[in-house]
């Protein structure tokens, strides 16, 4: 009871302020949207090159991102150098985060132009905004998600009274774990209340809570997952991509805020440029990619992980230039059905026109938008 009531009120904490940030932001995006003088902080007058053709690049890029292996496109990008070769004269500044919905305050917020992030905290940023804040504009990775549990737990009718833990409210693996809670037949309130008690956390919290006995699993992406199974013994109950037609569904994709796509397509066709050779590297090299992103963990988080555990997370999930749009609605669904994500139309959530640009450039076949596009 002690640990339900904890989880209950850390829970609803946590949803006050989400609310709050949401409201707040979303009201500044819509009269910083109806303002029709220059922002002044990420646009530029444009500038002609010697062919006389105008450059719409942006003087610098701000880009969010989470030291995980799930944003191992992003880590790469930036660590290899990929993205900052293809910006060119554009300035890269980057910021981690641990979850997707605070990511996408600070894009609503005006604090980023363009981040890494899992489908849901997009959708659910794009229907706070009435479609306007941002465009997802290609994917990043594929899998790499699942449900660790304490040993002796076998059935989702086990977890029953049950505390689990999730990266954040609202995020994607949040609403992955309440939706198969659901689909189950168990509860999971959004104060942190019923059947099972969900307790959305700090990822590292959540590994020391579980060593520590307080909770008895969590929906976790990589590199977290296979932390919690490596080294605090927990099993897999549920790999999120025995849910999914193929295996195949988004766990990271790239969005950026749509005005800074309006006024600098140049600059978000060149960092997709980046992220392309930033995949095709790491597919090419996976060793090597491996061994950067555990060197950039150590440097972003503090602590790398084992050779086991990086090998494990790599296995867990792939990179993917592809959003794989045809997931996207069913992730909105599960989003609706948990209680987190009002219905909203999906149509122009997605710009794919630079990204199928790319890959045409690269001898690549385009990708499809699922007809989401405008």
């Amino acid at each position: 009871m002690i640990r339900k009531a904890f989880s209950a009120a850390a829970a609803t904490a946590a949803a006050v302020w989400m609310v709050a940030s949401l409201v707040i932001v979303v009201a500044a995006y819509a009269a910083a949207s109806d303002d029709s003088g220059d922002s002044g902080s990420s646009s530029a007058a444009p500038a002609s090159d010697t062919t006389g053709t105008v450059s719409t690049a942006a003087p610098e890029l701000r880009l969010g991102y989470f030291a995980n292996v799930t944003h191992a496109t992003a880590v790469v990008g930036v660590a290899h150098g990929e993205f900052a070769s293809a910006l060119g004269t554009t300035k890269l500044t980057t910021q981690i985060y641990n979850a997707g919905p605070a990511e996408m305050t600070a894009l609503l917020g005006g604090q980023l132009d363009a981040a890494y992030v899992g489908p849901s905290s997009a959708l659910a940023a794009f229907a706070q905004s009435h479609g306007q804040a941002l465009r997802i504009v290609a994917g990043a990775t594929t899998g790499g998600a699942e449900l660790v549990v304490r040993p002796g737990i076998a059935t989702a009718a086990d977890l029953k009274g049950k505390v689990l833990a999730t990266p954040q409210k609202g995020n994607t693996q949040d609403v992955a774990l309440r939706s198969w809670l659901k689909q189950n037949g168990l509860t999971a309130n959004g104060d942190g209340t019923g059947d099972v008690s969900v307790a959305p956390q700090d990822n590292a919290a959540t590994l020391d809570q579980f060593k520590a006995g307080h909770i008895d699993g969590a929906w976790l992406p990589e590199p977290w997952a296979s932390r919690m199974v490596l080294e605090a013994g927990a099993k897999v109950l549920v790999d999120e991509k025995d849910l999914w037609p193929g295996g195949q569904f988004a766990t990271t994709n790239l969005v950026v805020n749509a005005d800074f796509l309006a006024k600098h397509p140049d600059t978000v066709k060149a960092l997709i440029a980046g992220q392309i050779a930033a995949n095709r590297w790491i597919t090419a090299d996976g060793a090597a990619a491996q061994q950067l992103v555990n060197d950039q963990l150590k440097q972003l988080s503090g602590k790398a992980l084992s050779p086991t555990e990086i090998q494990r997370a790599f296995g867990e999930q792939a990179v993917t230039d592809d959003p794989l749009a045809a997931s996207l609605q069913t992730s909105a669904d599960h989003a609706v059905a948990a209680g987190l994500l009002k219905k909203t139309d999906l149509h122009g959530v997605f710009d794919l026109t630079a990204l199928n640009a790319e890959l045409a450039a690269n001898g690549r076949p385009a990708v499809s938008d699922a007809g989401l596009s405008k």
